[in-house]
């Protein structure tokens, strides 16, 4: 890594620190962002620069958004009365391309994990039970992953949701153990939302 000059090996380093993307990658995505045209690059920049300034969480569901309500939480014609729980903003987007539900969502920023030191605290839990309370819906749908840490988290907030006497149900059917919600197909994922069952 020697024989790069040193800005090149800075926009490499850089890039290796992204998720997913080991030395090699990082390497070549550095060398094409080199070689690519000034104004490739230059829209490259402003993009990143653009989602930094203008991207926030929606204040509702703390899904991504541009404004203080995502347009999910905005569409009056979705149905107010369900909220599905789903880890990550990605989760929230695959089951929106399964087409299989049409209520709103609450996005907890992540997932219960002793290991990492992810308590309640660090999720979005608290939010999520002081919106139950304030908007009564007819069902809260955990759809949280099915890897261990999903299925505690499911379990946690299902059993601070049945204190408040609403309807909580799991999605199970189809979506494998261990499995990552946008990873599975929309297939899959809508036969998953329309069989779910009571926790």
């Amino acid at each position: 890594m020697n024989h790069y000059p040193a800005s090149l090996k800075q926009l490499i380093d850089n890039l290796a620190r992204l998720p997913g993307i080991g030395r090699k990658s990082a390497e070549r995505l550095a060398l094409h962002i080199l070689k690519a045209p000034h104004r490739e690059a230059d829209l490259l920049a402003g993009s990143i620069a653009e989602v930094k300034r203008r991207v926030r969480l929606c204040r509702r569901c703390f899904a991504l958004s541009e404004s203080d309500h995502c347009p999910i939480c905005a569409n009056t014609a979705r149905d107010q009365s369900r909220i599905c729980v789903v880890e990550k903003p990605a989760d929230m987007a695959a089951i929106e391309t399964s087409g299989g539900y049409s209520g709103t969502y609450h996005i907890l920023q992540g997932a219960l994990s002793p290991m990492d030191d992810i308590g309640p605290d660090d999720l979005r839990i608290a939010e999520l039970l002081n919106r139950v309370k304030a908007e009564g819906p007819a069902e809260v749908i955990l759809a949280t992953g099915t890897n261990v840490e999903g299925e505690a988290t499911a379990a946690y907030i299902a059993e601070k949701l049945h204190l408040l006497s609403v309807r909580v149900t799991r999605i199970a059917s189809g979506v494998p153990m261990g499995g990552d919600l946008k990873y599975v197909d929309q297939v899959t994922l809508k036969r998953a939302m329309e069989t779910r069952h009571d926790t």
